[in-house]
């Protein structure tokens, strides 16, 4: 079994992960009614995507 021959300290340990931290969210404009939603994703608010409408605001 591998074991590290010396304790990896906290900085080293921290610059390792250091690519691993969250981005945050990116949004686009809904084309029907031009408020923030998430790419890929049906509108909150609307309920269209791609042109289309996926659900109706009652459902939701």
């Amino acid at each position: 079994m591998a074991v590290p021959r010396n304790r990896k300290s906290n900085s080293r340990k921290h610059t390792k992960r250091s690519h691993m931290a969250k981005d945050a969210l990116q949004f686009n404009s809904c084309k029907n009614c031009h408020k923030p939603r998430i790419p890929h994703r049906a509108c909150s608010h609307c309920g269209f995507y791609n042109g289309k409408q996926v659900f109706s605001k009652d459902e939701a």
